[in-house]
């Protein structure tokens, strides 16, 4: 059995043939998809977090509110760029999505991607120290953020106030929630790294490093590396694994309009420049169902997950979506035993 959920990225823009042409678009569009997807029976609702861009920014308030349109889906990050984030005030906001949520909430966090702005973490007052990356910002923010929600004391009380001394938590708390943290690893590395920190792994469409192996097979040696590290940290409890894919089924005419030149194009890994490296891009699966059908068979990696996140172009809107969702949930996965 596989969970089976969507990831988007929240576009807006007014451009021809976008149903989602304002932030508020994309904020109650995110919700309805939700809410469809639930009924379809997937599984999970990811959003990337982006800033300063046309996109999906802040997530717990969308979060919050699909934890209270739905009772089963599992709601989340695809991921929160923890450079940007304060680590306490997220840790409110985020006891506080997953207590409306019933205890769904799955955070995906890590450096996140390049961003439009530079260094735009700076803007929002967040700067690495003397000697420090910015990944290691991200990681220090991640790390006060786990001992938050972790119940972790951190401001002094006021004996005035509270009749005793010692450190306070922050409030509220979610009993649960840092076993439900993932870290969004872009490399074999910080796959092994997320292992020995004891959080789950999020591993997207593309990798910041190339071996010259198909992307399927890199991806799924970080996955084997990550199990390993977790075994040899001695973790007591079972990790998460997710990939992402772009599964594109063609079904009806109009999948046919949107995304049949894709499916006969040659369609392979990419190899290029990101973010001053070498990085290798997923291909995308487009295609009748049963030829889909075979090519996922041989993707070694979205074997290996135990979770997997369809990449869904949110500006068709969410009837559209749904429809890709219920292909995939419907003809795709039981055919691969995933169902």
């Amino acid at each position: 059995m596989k969970k089976i959920g969507f990831l988007s990225f929240g576009h807006y823009q007014e451009v021809p043939g976008s149903v989602v042409r304002t932030a508020g678009d994309a904020l109650r569009q995110s919700i309805d998809l939700a809410v469809a997807a639930e009924e379809l029976g997937a599984d999970g609702a990811f959003f990337r977090v982006h800033h300063f861009a046309p996109q999906l920014a802040s997530p717990f308030p969308l979060l919050a509110a699909i934890g209270a349109r739905t009772n089963r889906i599992e709601i989340g990050t695809g991921v929160i760029d923890m450079r940007y984030e304060h680590p306490l005030y997220m840790a409110e906001d985020a006891a506080a999505a997953d207590l409306i949520s019933e205890g769904r909430l799955q955070l995906g966090v890590s450096r996140g991607s390049p961003e439009t702005a530079l260094r735009g973490y700076e803007s929002f007052g967040y700067y690495p120290d003397d000697e420090e990356s910015d990944a290691d910002l991200a990681r220090r923010h991640t790390e006060l953020f786990r001992a938050a929600i972790a119940g972790a004391g951190i401001a002094q009380a006021n004996p005035q106030m509270t009749g005793r001394t010692g450190a306070l938590a922050i409030e509220p708390q979610s009993p649960g929630l840092g076993d439900r943290i993932w870290w969004g690893a872009g490399s074999r590395a910080t796959a092994v790294w997320a292992a020995e920190q004891g959080m789950n792994l999020m591993s997207s469409t593309l990798l910041t490093e190339d071996t010259g192996a198909a992307f399927s097979d890199l991806q799924a040696e970080q996955i084997q590396l990550y199990r390993d590290a977790w075994a040899a940290a001695g973790w007591e409890r079972e990790p998460r694994v997710s990939v992402s894919r772009s599964i594109m089924p063609i079904t009806t005419d109009l999948d046919r309009r949107y995304f049949g030149a894709s499916a006969q194009a040659d369609r392979r890994d990419q190899v290029g420049h990101l973010d001053g490296g070498i990085a290798r891009f997923g291909k995308s699966y487009v295609g009748e169902p049963d030829a889909l059908i075979e090519e996922l068979r041989t993707d070694a990696a979205v074997e290996a997950a135990d979770t997997l996140l369809l990449t869904v172009p949110n500006q068709l809107g969410v009837d559209y979506n749904a429809h890709l969702l219920e292909s995939v949930v419907t003809e795709i996965a039981p055919a691969l035993g995933w169902r």
